[in-house]
């Protein structure tokens, strides 16, 4: 679940996985393995990813709408 929100949220905000990785100091890889939910996304970047997009972890991580 959190791989197709942080997808969705990255859409929204029109970033390319590239530069959402920037943001993240992390690589386009990284970014492209969360949103398969092929790698977990530590707690350090999940709080970073909250603060991006201003959602809760709750949200991203699919526990509420």
């Amino acid at each position: 679940m959190y791989g197709q929100r942080i997808r969705e949220l990255r859409l929204e905000r029109n970033l390319t996985q590239s530069e959402l990785a920037k943001m993240l100091n992390t690589t386009q890889k990284s970014i492209s393995k969360y949103e398969t939910e092929f790698l977990d996304v530590s707690t350090q970047q999940i709080i970073a990813l909250c603060k991006i997009f201003e959602v809760s972890a709750d949200y991203l991580l699919g526990l509420t709408d």
